[in-house]
C-alpha cells in the first residue's frame, strides 16, 4: 500500500510530518480491536493483523484479555499514515472498564467512534458520545460489520441522526459529491455562504468543522476484511490538523502503570516545549506535599516493545521511569490537572482474606494497585478493621480477582455487595467552625447552598483579603477539596452542594496550617447537621428489548422497580424500552430478563447519574449511623479561655464565634468581652479528647500525668556535678529532625543545597541545648524511603540520634517511643505534626511546635551569651571564638553543597 502523501508541507528544507493522538472508542463487540489491527496493519506497523478469537490481537497482550475475548486495559502503538505520526490508543469497550477508557480521553487529539452495523447505537454508545463532547474531542466514526445481511447504509445514518444529534455526514467515496458538500455546507453559516457563492467547500473549512465538531466524518465498511478501512485513513490524513503548544514544557499524566520488571511507568502527554532524559520535575502528590525528581527513561511504547527516547516533543505520549509521586490526572510544569472523571463506581463490595493473611499488608498492596487501576476505589473501614473496595461491575471482581493472584498471590473473594449512597442538602444553612486550643487559632464561616444534580461540590471565596490574609484563604478550599465529606444520614459522601467561603480569621501569632483544616472540617460538618439533608442513590439508563408480547410484563417491572421509560418503540417483533431505574433494583434484573423472555430479550445499563432516594427510610435505618459518633468527623467547635480549650458541641457553636454571621445573626464580641460557661472537659483540649477513643483502642488506657509545659530547668555555667535525679523525674525531649529543619528558616536553607550539614548543625544546636537545659535529648531522622535501611542509634557528644529503619517514619518512631517511657517519665516532642500532636498529649506528655522550640533556642543562646560578657565583659571568650568555628564551618559547607550542585 502507497503510503506517502503528494502534498506534504516544506518547512525549512525539510518536509512536516503532523502528529496527532487518536483514539478507538466503542460498545463492546463493536469491533474496535479488530478495527486498530486492520488501521496498524495497513500503515506497516505490524505484518499481520490480528484477531480477538485467535487470542494474537497486537494490542490485547494482557492474559486475561485474550481469554475473554475484551479490552480492559488501555495501550498504544505508533504507525504512520501520508503525512502524519499517529499515536493510537486502543481502549476497552466494556462498560465496566470505562474508568480506564475516561481517563485515555484527557490525552487525545481526535477520537474514533466504532459503531456496529448489525446493532446500530446501543447504550453505552451514547455514554461514549456524551464523554466526548463533554471533553471536546472531535470525532470520527466508523461503522463496522457492513459486511452482515441486514445493514443498511442510510439507516444507520438516520439513527446517528436522531439519537446522537447533528453533523454526521457521509464521507464514503460513492457519495454524491452535490450531495456530500451540501451537507457539510448546511453545518456552518459562513460555509455555506460561501459554497452558495462558489459552489465548493475548501479542505481547510473542513478541518475546521471537524476540529470545532461542527461535522463528524462518517466511514463504513468491515474492518474484519480491511474494507472501508483505508478510506477512514485517507480521511483522518486528510482532515486532522496538529495542535499549537507552547513553547515552554508542559505534560498531563494520564495513567500509572508497571511494567513486567515492577518499574513504576508514569504515562504522559507532552502539551508543550520538549522533555529530556535527566530532566527534572516537580509537583504536589495527592496529600499535597510537594515533590521534586529526575526523568531516568522516557519510553515510546508500542504495543508491548518500546524504544528509548533522549527527548520527548509536544504531541508525543510516552511513558516515563525515576518518578514515584505522580498520580493519574496530574498537570505537570503549569499544565492543568485534569478533570474528575464523570463515570464513578457505584458497587461496594467486602473483600474477604484468606485465614492468616495480614489484613494491612493487604490494605497497602491494594493502594498500590489503585494507584494504578483507576477501576478500583479502596475503602477502609477503621473501626470494623474490614477493606472494601468499589466497582463498576461484576465482570471487574472477576479481573481484581486475577491482578491480586497474579501480583501478590493471594486469593481474595467478595462479598454480594452494596450499592454506593451519596448524600445532599436541600436548604442554605451556615456551617461554622472555631479551633482553638492552646497556641492555636482558626475560624472559619462557611455558606453551604443546595446544588444541581450532578454538579458535585463546587468551592468558591467571596471573603475579602482585609478580613482573611489570601493565603489563608487558599488553604480553606484546598482543605475543602481534599477530602470526601461525610453525610449525617448514612455516612456516605456529600455531593451536589455548593459551599462559600464567607469570612475567617487568624492569629498573627498562633495560626498555622493544621488550624484551618480543623477549623474547616467543623465548619462543614456544623453545617450539615443543621441542614434538611437527603440520601441519593445511584440510577442506571437502560435499554430494554423484549418480544412484543412481552411488553405489558417488562413495564410492570420497571414500574415496580420505581424506574421510568419513554413510550415503547416498536421494531419488528420487539419492543424497545428506554428510561432509567435505580441501581439498587437492577442488579439482578438482567437475568430476570433472560429467563422470562427465554434468552430472547437484551438489557443494557449505562451509569445514568444520582438522584433522590426512593427508599430513604429503610436505608438509614440500616446503615444505623450515629453522626454523634463518628470520632473522625466531629461537629463541635474548641474555644479557648484562660490558656485551657474546652469543647462546645454543634449546637451552641453559633452562640461563641468571634465572627457575626453570615446569615444575618448579631455579631459576638471577642472572647475577652463576654462570659463563657465552662465544660467540663480535659485541660489539654477538646480535639485531643476526641481521638483519646482511638489512641486508647490501640494502645489501652493509661493514666495522664499532669501537663504543666515544658519544664525549662536552667543549669548555672557555675554549677558543679549536677545531683542525681528519681528516674521519675528524668526528663525526655524528642524531636522529630526533618520537621525542625524545614520549619527553621536557616536550616531549610542549608539543607537545599547541603542536608547533611543541616543534619549536623541541628546536632550541634541540640548538644548545646542539652547542656543548657540538662534534659536527655533523642534526634530522630526519618529513613523511611532508604531501602534496606536498619534502625541505627548513635551517641553525638551529649545527645541521642535515631536513624530510623526501612518502612518506618519518624512519627512512628517517636509514637512508639512515647507509649513505652511515657508512663514513666515527662515527655516533651518538639514537632508540628498533628497525628505525633496527639498521641503525645494522648500519653500525658507536652509538646512544643517547631517554631516554638526555635524561639526557647534563641532565648538560651542569649542568655549564655550575657551570662559570658558579664564574666568576660567585651572581651572574646572561648565560647565565641567555638560559635565563630561552627559559623565559619557551617558556612563552608554551604559553599561545598553548592559547588557540588554545580559539577
Amino acid at each position: 500500500m502507497e503510503n506517502t502523501s503528494e502534498n506534504k508541507e516544506i518547512t525549512n528544507g525539510k518536509e512536516r510530518v503532523k502528529r496527532i493522538s487518536l483514539g478507538v472508542l466503542a460498545h463492546v463487540d463493536a469491533g474496535k480491536t479488530t478495527l486498530s489491527e486492520a488501521l496498524l496493519y495497513l500503515s506497516g506497523a505490524i505484518r499481520k493483523a490480528g484477531r480477538v478469537d485467535s487470542q494474537d490481537a497486537f494490542l490485547d497482550t494482557y492474559e486475561l484479555e485474550k481469554k475473554r475475548g475484551i479490552t480492559i486495559f488501555s495501550k498504544q502503538a505508533q504507525m504512520e499514515w501520508k503525512d502524519s505520526k499517529i499515536t493510537l490508543l486502543d481502549t476497552p469497550g466494556h462498560v465496566d472498564f470505562s474508568a480506564e477508557m475516561e481517563r485515555v480521553l484527557q490525552v487525545l487529539d481526535y477520537a474514533v467512534l466504532v459503531i456496529s452495523g448489525a446493532d446500530g447505537v446501543q447504550g453505552h454508545t451514547r455514554t461514549l458520545w456524551k464523554l466526548l463532547e463533554r471533553y471536546n474531542i472531535p470525532a470520527f466514526l466508523f461503522v463496522n460489520k457492513m459486511d452482515q445481511a441486514g445493514t443498511d447504509r442510510e439507516k444507520l445514518m438516520n439513527g446517528l441522526k436522531n439519537q446522537l444529534g447533528e453533523g454526521f455526514v457521509d464521507f464514503g467515496r460513492d457519495q454524491d459529491r452535490e450531495t456530500f458538500l451540501e451537507e457539510l455546507a448546511v453545518c456552518d453559516e459562513n460555509v455555506l455562504e460561501h459554497y452558495l457563492q462558489e459552489g465548493e467547500v475548501r479542505s481547510e473549512e473542513i478541518r475546521r468543522m471537524i476540529r470545532e465538531r461542527k461535522v463528524f466524518p462518517c466511514y463504513f465498511g468491515s474492518a474484519l476484511k480491511i474494507n472501508g478501512v483505508e478510506a477512514l485513513l485517507d480521511g483522518i490524513a486528510a482532515y486532522t490538523e496538529e495542535k499549537e503548544y507552547p513553547g515552554d514544557f508542559r505534560a498531563k499524566v494520564y495513567k500509572i502503570s508497571r511494567d513486567s520488571q515492577g518499574t513504576r511507568l508514569t504515562h504522559i502527554k507532552v502539551t508543550g516545549g520538549k522533555l529530556k532524559v535527566k530532566d527534572l520535575l516537580d509537583g504536589m502528590d495527592q496529600k499535597e506535599e510537594p515533590w521534586e525528581e529526575k526523568v531516568d527513561q522516557i519510553r515510546l511504547y508500542s504495543g508491548e516493545k518500546y524504544e528509548m527516547l533522549q527527548e520527548a516533543q509536544a504531541g508525543m505520549v510516552c511513558a516515563l521511569t525515576g518518578l514515584t509521586h505522580t498520580w493519574p490526572g496530574e498537570g505537570l510544569s503549569g499544565e492543568e490537572d485534569a478533570e474528575d472523571p464523570a463515570l464513578e463506581p457505584v458497587l461496594e463490595y467486602k473483600v474477604q482474606l484468606p485465614y492468616g493473611c495480614d489484613v494491612h499488608q493487604m490494605l497497602q498492596n491494594l493502594r498500590r494497585l489503585e494507584e494504578e487501576e483507576p477501576m478500583l476505589r479502596v475503602v477502609w473501614e477503621e473501626e470494623l478493621g474490614e477493606i472494601y473496595v468499589r466497582l463498576m461491575g461484576e465482570v471487574q471482581i472477576e479481573i481484581l480477582k486475577s491482578l491480586i493472584q497474579e501480583r501478590f498471590g493471594v486469593n481474595v473473594t467478595f462479598d454480594a455487595g452494596r450499592v454506593v449512597y451519596k448524600e445532599t442538602i436541600q436548604n442554605t444553612v451556615e456551617g461554622v467552625g472555631h479551633f482553638e486550643p492552646l497556641r492555636h487559632y482558626a475560624e472559619v464561616h462557611l455558606l453551604m447552598e443546595p446544588g444541581e444534580r450532578g454538579s458535585g461540590l463546587v468551592l468558591e471565596s467571596a471573603c475579602s483579603e482585609d478580613e482573611l490574609n489570601l493565603n489563608w484563604q487558599r488553604l480553606i478550599l484546598t482543605h475543602l477539596g481534599e477530602k470526601v465529606h461525610r453525610g449525617v444520614l448514612t455516612g456516605s459522601a456529600v455531593t451536589d452542594m455548593k459551599i462559600t467561603l464567607m469570612s475567617g480569621k487568624a492569629h498573627l501569632k498562633h495560626t498555622e496550617g493544621g488550624d484551618f483544616r480543623q477549623a474547616t472540617y467543623r465548619a462543614v460538618r456544623q453545617g450539615l447537621m443543621q441542614a434538611e439533608s437527603i440520601l441519593l442513590e445511584p440510577y442506571y439508563e437502560f435499554l430494554l428489548e423484549v418480544p412484543t408480547e412481552m411488553t405489558g410484563r417488562a413495564l410492570t417491572d420497571i414500574q415496580n422497580m420505581g424506574g421510568e421509560c419513554g413510550l415503547p418503540e416498536q421494531e419488528q417483533e420487539m419492543t424497545v424500552l428506554k428510561g432509567r431505574a435505580p441501581v439498587a433494583a437492577m442488579r439482578e434484573y438482567p437475568r430476570e430478563v433472560a429467563a422470562y423472555t427465554r434468552g430472547m430479550g437484551h438489557l443494557t445499563c449505562t451509569f445514568w447519574g444520582y438522584d433522590q432516594c426512593q427508599s430513604q427510610e429503610e436505608v438509614i435505618k440500616a446503615a444505623a449511623y450515629d453522626p454523634d459518633r463518628d470520632e473522625e468527623n466531629p461537629s463541635g467547635s474548641v474555644f479557648c479561655s484562660h490558656g485551657a480549650g474546652y469543647y462546645v458541641p454543634w449546637q451552641e457553636v453559633p452562640e461563641h464565634m468571634h465572627l457575626p454571621s453570615c446569615l444575618g445573626r448579631e455579631p459576638k464580641g471577642p472572647e475577652e468581652g463576654r462570659t463563657i460557661e465552662r465544660r467540663k472537659t480535659a485541660a489539654w483540649g477538646a480535639e485531643e479528647k476526641e481521638l483519646e477513643e482511638i489512641f486508647i483502642r490501640t494502645y489501652g488506657k493509661v493514666e495522664r500525668k499532669r501537663q504543666d509545659g515544658w519544664k525549662r530547668q536552667v543549669r548555672s555555667l557555675d554549677d558543679g556535678e549536677k545531683k542525681k535525679k528519681d528516674p521519675a523525674e528524668t526528663e525526655y525531649l524528642l524531636v522529630d529532625g526533618y520537621n525542625v529543619i524545614f520549619a527553621w528558616e536557616d536550616l531549610k536553607e542549608l539543607a537545599k543545597v547541603n542536608i547533611e550539614g543541616a543534619r549536623h548543625k541541628l546536632m550541634d544546636v541540640l548538644c548545646n541545648y542539652q547542656g543548657y537545659r540538662g534534659c536527655q535529648v533523642i534526634l530522630v531522622y526519618d529513613a523511611y524511603q532508604v531501602e534496606g535501611e536498619h534502625l541505627e542509634i548513635m551517641k553525638y557528644h551529649n545527645i541521642h540520634v535515631v536513624y530510623t529503619k526501612e518502612a518506618e517514619t519518624a512519627d512512628q518512631y517517636i509514637e512508639k517511643v512515647v507509649h513505652q517511657i511515657g508512663r514513666k517519665y515527662h515527655v516533651t516532642v518538639v514537632t508540628s505534626d498533628g497525628v505525633e500532636q496527639v498521641v503525645t498529649l494522648g500519653q500525658g506528655g507536652t509538646l512544643i511546635s517547631a517554631r516554638e522550640f526555635r524561639e526557647d533556642v534563641k532565648i538560651m543562646e542569649q542568655q549564655l551569651r550575657e551570662e559570658y560578657l558579664e564574666r568576660h565583659g567585651s572581651s572574646r571568650n572561648f565560647l565565641f571564638d567555638h560559635l565563630d568555628e561552627e559559623l565559619a564551618a557551617h558556612m563552608e559547607d554551604v559553599r561545598l553543597g553548592r559547588k557540588d550542585l554545580e559539577n
